[in-house]
C-alpha cells in the first residue's frame, strides 16, 4: 500500500493511546483511576435526550441541508447574538457532527504550503498535526506558566508574517486552564485587521469559567469579517458521544466550509440537531451545576497537587484541566506520566503530547468525582516520594 505523503504529517492526541493503555491494564485486573480523558463525567440532560428520542419517533432520520437544519442554525444565531452580545445571523452557522470538522475544514480552506498558521502551545494538538497536514508551516505561540498561560503580546507580533494565514485562540484553554484577557484579544484583533488575517477562535469551553466573564475576540469592533467562531455542545452539555458542533463565519467562507460537508459527511445527524435545539432553548441547571462540581473538584486537586513534593500546579480559571509543573521530578513529562499509568494506577497525559512547551508538566482532567480525585491524589504522592 501506498499512502499519500501528507498522511505521514497527521498527528494524533496522545489521549486516545493512554486511555487504550489504561483499558489493557484494567482488562489485566489493575484498578487505574481515569484523569487522561476531557470528557464530562456527567450524562446529558434529560430534556435533550428526550429530544432526540421524540425526534427518532418523528422521523427525523433522513438526510439535512448540508449546513444543518435552519431551526439550529437559527437557534445557534440567537444563542450566539446573545451570548457575545453580537449580530450574527443563520448564514453564518455550519453545523457539524462535533466541533473539530469546524477546525479541519477552516484550515482545509485556508492553509496550504507557503503559509503559516499561529498556534497556541501548548494545545490542543489537532491545531498542529491539521496545519501540517495541509502543508502549511504551524508556528508555535507559547503560553507561559507565568503569565497563567497567556502569550505574551510581543512574542506573538514577532511571529506574525507576510505569510501568517490563520491565528488560532483557544480560551478557556485545553491543556492549561488558562484564559486570555480582553487586553491579549484586542492585541490579536488589531494585527489581524492590519494584515488581514483570519481568526480561528476555539471557545468549546466558554461556559465552563470559574471567575469573571467569557470574552470572545468576535465581539471586538471589526472583527466579524476575520473571526471563525468554534464551538459545540459536548461539553457544555455533556454529549461528547453525541458528536455536534458548529462554527460561526463570514457568509462566504460558511459557503466553502459547506462545500467540504458536502464532499465529506454529506450532513450531520437530523436527530442530534433536534437535541441541540432543545439544549440551546432549554433549561441551563444541568449545566450550572455540571460547572459547580468541577469548580469544587479544581479546588481539590489543586491543593492536593501542590502539596506533593515535586508538583507545582497552578489554578486554572476554566476547562476541566490542570496542568501541574513536574520539572522538579527531574524526569521529562512523558516519563512521569508513564511511571504515574504503571505503578500508580493514575492515568494522565504528559505535557509533551500538547507541544513542545508542554514539556515539563503534565495534564490531568478532573471530570471525575472528588472521591477517586481524593484516592489518585494519594496514589500520586506515594508514588512521588519514589520518583524524588
Amino acid at each position: 500500500m501506498r499512502l499519500a505523503e501528507c498522511m505521514n504529517r497527521l498527528g494524533t492526541e496522545s489521549a486516545f493511546d493512554v486511555l487504550a493503555r489504561a483499558k489493557a491494564l484494567e482488562a489485566q485486573g489493575r484498578e487505574i483511576i481515569h484523569l487522561e480523558i476531557g470528557e464530562p463525567d456527567f450524562d446529558t440532560p434529560d430534556h435533550i435526550v428526550e429530544a432526540a428520542v421524540r425526534a427518532l419517533r418523528d422521523g427525523h432520520t433522513h438526510y439535512t441541508p448540508a449546513a444543518g437544519v435552519p431551526e439550529l442554525r437559527q437557534a445557534i444565531a440567537q444563542h450566539i447574538s446573545s451570548s457575545r452580545g453580537v449580530e450574527v445571523y443563520p448564514e453564518q452557522v455550519v453545523v457539524t457532527p462535533g466541533a473539530k470538522p469546524i477546525m479541519f475544514f477552516t484550515m482545509l480552506a485556508l492553509l496550504g504550503p507557503g503559509v503559516e498558521a499561529i498556534y497556541p502551545n501548548p494545545g490542543f494538538p489537532i491545531y498542529e498535526s491539521v496545519i501540517c497536514f495541509t502543508g502549511a508551516t504551524p508556528v508555535a505561540l507559547p503560553l507561559r506558566e507565568d503569565k497563567n498561560f497567556r502569550f505574551d503580546a510581543d512574542e506573538f507580533r514577532s511571529l506574525v508574517s507576510d505569510r501568517t494565514q490563520l491565528i488560532i485562540l483557544n480560551s478557556p484553554q485545553n491543556p492549561t486552564g488558562g484564559v486570555l484577557t480582553r487586553q491579549d484579544l484586542e492585541v490579536v484583533a488589531e494585527v489581524a485587521q492590519e494584515r488581514g488575517i483570519m481568526v480561528l477562535s476555539d471557545e468549546v469551553y466558554e461556559q465552563i469559567l470559574y471567575e469573571g466573564e467569557h470574552f470572545s475576540i468576535l465581539t471586538l469592533p471589526g472583527m466579524g469579517p476575520h473571526t471563525i467562531l468554534l464551538d459545540g455542545f459536548s461539553k457544555t452539555y455533556a454529549m461528547t458521544g453525541w458528536r455536534l458542533g458548529y462554527g460561526v463565519m463570514p457568509v462566504e467562507l460558511a459557503e466553502q466550509i459547506t462545500k467540504l460537508m458536502v464532499n465529506s459527511n454529506s450532513c450531520t445527524a437530523a436527530f442530534t440537531q433536534q437535541a441541540g435545539i432543545a439544549a440551546l432553548k432549554g433549561p441551563r441547571d444541568a449545566t450550572q451545576g455540571m460547572v459547580a462540581a468541577f469548580r469544587e473538584r479544581r479546588d481539590v486537586i489543586v491543593n492536593g497537587l501542590n502539596q506533593i513534593p515535586g508538583f507545582r500546579c497552578a489554578q486554572p480559571a476554566g476547562a476541566f484541566y490542570v496542568f501541574p509543573n513536574v520539572e522538579d521530578t527531574g524526569m521529562s513529562s512523558k516519563a512521569v506520566a508513564d511511571y504515574l499509568l504503571e505503578e500508580a494506577g493514575v492515568a494522565v497525559l504528559g505535557g509533551a503530547g500538547f507541544g513542545r512547551y508542554g514539556e515539563g508538566y503534565i495534564r490531568l482532567s478532573y471530570a471525575n468525582s472528588i472521591a477517586n480525585i481524593q484516592r489518585a491524589l494519594e496514589r500520586i504522592e506515594q508514588a512521588g516520594r519514589t520518583l524524588l
